[in-house]
């Protein structure tokens, strides 16, 4: 009642670029997070603990499904913050090997009549070395998981895009708990070609390869010991973000390259560049979040489990009620993320 009545009004009419009012609610945020005391009273009031909630996929334990999909803290500032929100584990990221400014502004616009945004932000980050470092500076045990989102630099041509997600893997990989391999912006020119079966293929062999070596030198985990299972794969569990804007045989080779390539979990789904089911005119590109895509992530959710029945998906994309959750849990997801709905409702569970 009060985000909904009082605080998304008043964050909504103070700033025109949405931009804006993000980077106001991290900083604050990112106050909170240095302080234990503000900690502890943020947790109490939002956290809901309840066994029934708890899960577990991909060798890992969550406290709840409901997760803080990438693209809300980029640059790993305010973890402790969004676990004390409530979330089930918080994916930080996309990272770059190359830290990189992104798209000129104004890149993000919200359609509030719609519950939609569209971005075009461009991957803007500090980089793999100095996310890693900040991550490294913060030594105590998490409740929940940490997932790392991987991307391609920008500058760096699509021939070495694979040394470029290796180079990011290597200095993140002792703080994360999970990977996700995002090959499906819309933002990054040429980067869903990632996602062409033989590219995927080279991409994630790679991947697994090294993560195999990796962990032979950070065998623990970041997240509290009883929360680790163990991964299937001798290393830290690797993810595939897909596109909702596949057609089905791509879809269908990439869930292919993915079940080769000892992929531990999809998530679906990324923004699209549809703009069905947005009611408000516009011509602004980049992808599309929020409410009109829910319908297209649902779809592809039912069309994974029907092909992959043992594997874990991490479902997301225009999830704005606990009824919306629901339906994709029932249409197969074992884990869910938000990042548009918790803009709109103010709360991950």
């Amino acid at each position: 009642m009060i985000y909904d009545h009082l605080l998304r009004p008043l964050i909504f009419s103070l700033w025109n670029d949405p931009e804006d009012a993000h980077e106001f609610v991290m900083a604050n945020l990112e106050r909170v997070t240095r302080s234990k005391l503000l900690l502890g009273a943020l947790a109490a009031v939002a956290t809901v603990k309840d066994p029934r909630l708890e899960r577990e996929a991909f060798g890992l334990k969550f406290p709840n499904p409901v997760g803080l999909a990438g693209g809300f803290d980029k640059n790993a500032r305010a973890i402790r913050g969004f676990e004390a929100l409530g979330f089930g584990f918080i994916e930080i990221g996309t990272v770059t090997w190359h830290p990189q400014p992104g798209n000129p502004r104004q890149r993000v616009f919200r359609y509030a009549k719609d519950e939609a945004i569209i971005n075009r932000f461009g991957f803007n980050n500090d980089g793999a070395q100095k996310i890693a470092e900040r991550l490294a500076a913060d030594t105590a045990p998490r409740k929940a998981p940490l997932g790392v989102s991987l991307g391609k630099s920008k500058v760096t041509p699509l021939e070495d895009a694979v040394d470029d997600y290796l180079s990011s893997l290597r200095v993140l990989y002792p703080y994360g708990d999970y990977f996700a391999v995002n090959v499906s912006s819309p933002n990054t020119p040429g980067l869903r070609e990632l996602q062409d079966k033989k590219a995927l293929d080279d991409l994630l062999a790679a991947l697994d390869d090294e993560g195999r070596v990796l962990q032979k030198k950070h065998p623990g985990g970041t997240v509290a010991p009883k929360t680790v299972v163990g991964s299937k794969g001798g290393r830290k569990p690797i993810l595939v973000k897909i596109a909702p804007d596949l057609e089905p045989q791509a879809l269908d080779e990439l869930l292919e390259v993915c079940t080769r390539r000892n992929v531990d979990g999809l998530i679906a789904t990324n923004t699209t560049l549809s703009r069905d089911g947005l009611n408000t005119l516009t011509e602004e590109a980049g992808g599309l979040s929020g409410r009109p895509l829910f319908p297209r992530s649902l779809a592809i959710i039912r069309h994974i489990r029907r092909q992959l029945p043992d594997m874990p998906i991490v479902g997301v994309g225009g999830i704005m009620s606990a009824d919306d959750a629901w339906q994709m849990l029932e249409a197969g997801a074992n884990l869910l993320q938000v990042y548009t709905g918790m803009i709109y409702e103010g709360r991950p569970n």
